[in-house]
């Protein structure tokens, strides 16, 4: 490893890295415009540059590789001279905008001319000036301001994976733009306002409506996917003013989807503020929480125990699903299930529903199958870990099941599930590219694994990872211990509540068999847990109790409403796809009555005389430790051991279906937001009328 001194102090420091990352090791700061650390190297900024022994000019530190005996010097009067020059370069023709420009506060054209630039221009010429252009509805332009990093492109390019932005023209004349105006349909289009360095890109919804220091920020975690995530939660007064992803290379690295960062405005519309019953002229009329609560008990206690069923939504946290699981159980009820979407299957061990290779692992991957899945809308964040690995590595990648662009190459083996048995009997022509794989990995979706045989799907599914060596020493924490299988869920909830065991029990229904059951007039009383995406018809019948924050579907079908809290409004703690523990913590009130959900649930049991035993959320969390131990490690990963699961059966030829059908709108809160209904309106139609050409 290269040995290299910068302003006197050593440093060895590994093959390939630059010098400006060297001196980020030793804390030294080197102001930079273009250089990004998760993009390409661009070299075009020229703010980085430093003074190197031996070489007549500065030398732009980002793009030089760290060699063996160099000498670097970061503060020397040429370094400040060189410093001084660019940026006055880069603001002659930019305007003065600070005032009124939303990047003010957070822009490092600012800070970094504070700290390094001069204190008076020479420039007396008329400043040249660029039309801002058109990025869709998320997207804010103002264009004057660009300095040509060309950030934006390249992570257009290599992450988001739409080759959609571009720089045209030369010299003065040279401008960031759309090939052909329309908006950019990439779901991570937002990261570009993060990234940008200037107030050229900036947050459409969030334009004028505040500044950053009258922002609170709050540390949390992402709910529309089963990722998790992290993300900051700005808040003023009691409302959510923006969403901004937090750094975690372990799970989203610098990014979040754009229905994470934008679909916050939904939390203000169509909100559950008071309890709500059904009176006799059918029609929800605001009560109190006694009289919500006392008409529950009226109801439930003249139906059996048995006759009662709970059902949770993919947004709930672990404390309120161990709440109800425990008040389902004093009531003597085994049918519970936060499978909403009505999987028939079992639930097998931790290894049949986890993403076992971690999300980081797919960087070490070498050849991918997908089956039954689209990840670029199911869990953008994992789609761009795949694309990573493929820009990297040239990773090889086959998709069975319905096809979508997804940003990289795909050998597309037809939507046929009957191939999965081809390449179990080693008769398909990408077997002998999986033999030769060292890291195989494959990625299971719902569309595979909600369907009559996903039982048989599943079991195909592991028997090829057994016959092509998906899985290495599993139970070892070497470098040499792989787990190739894995399965993507896309509710948040759905890993927490597999965990604490919120499954049928004994004689139990499902889903599918309590919405059979209401039918037929054996399941007289239903819990929802902000579940909306179930049929709410065969609960005509029957008495619901709907607990959630919006009034989407089950608010409409229920008999008695609980407003509960959103996820920004509570402290709660979720069980991302891998299996990782975190917690996301309030950052405002809930609205009007609405109460965090376990203490709801906490209160009704004692209502109904079954009251629970824990008044504050330490003792929640005690008791989720007591049901699984994995709750007691935040943030840490326990790998699943690998056993059989699945059962042997035959598999339909009937195609995978895609599970879902619109990206921007998958639950009560991204269907009430007005920046989601416009990217609906902008973006799917734009993508419809393209595929519609083709």
């Amino acid at each position: 490893m290269p040995k290299l001194l910068i302003d006197d102090r050593e440093i060895e420091v590994p093959e390939g890295m630059t010098v400006l990352q060297a001196a980020e090791l030793l804390g030294i700061e080197i102001p930079v415009f273009c250089y990004h650390p998760k993009l390409s190297i661009a070299g075009n900024c020229r703010m980085c540059l430093v003074e190197m022994d031996k070489s007549p000019k500065p030398i732009a530190s980002c793009a030089m590789p760290a060699c063996e005996g160099m000498v670097i010097r970061t503060q020397t009067p040429m370094v400040q001279k060189a410093r001084k020059g660019v940026l006055e370069f880069l603001l002659i023709n930019h305007p003065l905008d600070c005032p009124i420009c939303d990047q003010g506060g957070e822009c490092d054209l600012q800070d970094i001319t504070m700290a390094y630039g001069g204190d008076a221009s020479r420039f007396e010429l008329n400043k040249r000036a660029v039309p801002d252009k058109e990025f869709g509805p998320l997207i804010e332009t103002a264009m004057n301001r660009c300095i040509q990093c060309t950030r934006c492109v390249r992570f257009a390019t290599e992450i988001a994976g739409v080759t959609e932005l571009g720089a045209m023209g030369r010299g003065e004349d040279m401008e960031i733009s759309t090939y052909v105006q329309k908006a950019i349909t990439s779901e991570l289009s937002g990261n570009m306002i993060d990234i940008c360095p200037v107030g050229a890109l900036t947050s459409k919804p969030y334009s004028y409506r505040g500044r950053p220091w009258e922002l609170s920020h709050t540390p949390s975690i992402d709910v529309f996917d089963a990722v998790g995530s992290a993300i900051r939660i700005d808040t003023r007064g009691r409302e959510v003013m923006r969403i901004l992803p937090r750094q975690n290379d372990a799970v989203n690295e610098a990014w979040i989807s754009d229905k994470t960062r934008f679909a916050y405005d939904g939390l203000k519309y169509q909100r559950l503020d008071q309890p709500y019953a059904r009176g006799k002229d059918g029609r929800l009329s605001p009560v109190s929480w006694d009289d919500a609560f006392g008409i529950i008990v009226d109801h439930l206690q003249h139906i059996p125990g048995d006759h009662v069923g709970a059902i949770v939504g993919d947004m709930a946290d672990a404390e309120a699903m161990v709440a109800l699981l425990d008040l389902m159980k004093a009531m003597g009820s085994p049918h519970i299930d936060c499978r909403q979407e009505g999987i028939e299957s079992e639930s097998g061990p931790r290894c049949s529903y986890l993403f076992n290779t971690t999300l980081a692992g797919i960087e070490r991957a070498d050849f991918c199958l997908l089956v039954g899945t689209n990840p670029r809308w199911e869990a953008p964040i994992v789609n761009a870990r795949i694309r990573k690995n493929y820009l990297y590595t040239g990773l090889p990648i086959a998709l069975v099941g319905p096809f979508h662009e997804l940003g990289y190459p795909v050998d597309f083996l037809g939507n046929d599930p009957l191939v999965l048995e081809g390449i179990l009997k080693g008769k398909h022509p990408i077997c002998t590219a999986l033999k030769n794989a060292q890291h195989p990995l494959m990625i299971v979706g719902q569309g595979a694994l909600r369907r009559d045989d996903g039982d048989a799907v599943l079991d195909v599914t592991r028997r090829i990872a057994d016959k092509y060596g998906f899985i290495k020493k599993v139970q070892s924490q070497s470098r040499d211990s792989w787990n190739g299988f894995n399965v993507l869920q896309i509710a948040a909830s759905r890993i927490a509540g597999l965990e604490l065991g919120f499954l049928p029990g004994p004689k139990g229904y499902n889903v599918k068999g309590m919405l059979n059951a209401a039918r037929r007039k054996k399941i007289e009383a239903i819990y929802l847990l902000g579940a909306d995406e179930i049929d709410m018809s065969a609960f005509k019948s029957t008495f619901v109790i709907y607990q959630g924050h919006h009034g989407d579907r089950g608010a409409a079908f229920a008999d008695v409403v609980l407003p509960g809290a959103a996820y920004t409004e509570k402290s709660g703690t979720y069980v991302n796809v891998e299996g990782r523990v975190q917690r996301g913590l309030n950052a405002i009130v809930p609205p009007g009555e609405a109460k965090e959900d376990w203490k709801i649930i906490r209160e009704l049991s004692g209502k109904l005389g079954l009251e629970l035993p824990y008044n504050t959320i330490e003792e929640v969390r005690e008791r989720m430790m007591e049901i699984n131990p994995l709750f007691d490690g935040i943030d840490q990963i326990r790998p699943a051991s690998w056993v059989d699961f699945g059962k042997a059966g035959s598999i339909s030829p009937e195609p995978f279906h895609p599970v879902i059908q619109n990206f921007y709108m998958t639950d009560s809160i991204s269907r009430h937001s007005v920046t989601m209904a416009k990217c609906v309106q902008e973006i799917l139609k734009l993508d419809k009328r393209i595929a519609d050409h083709d």
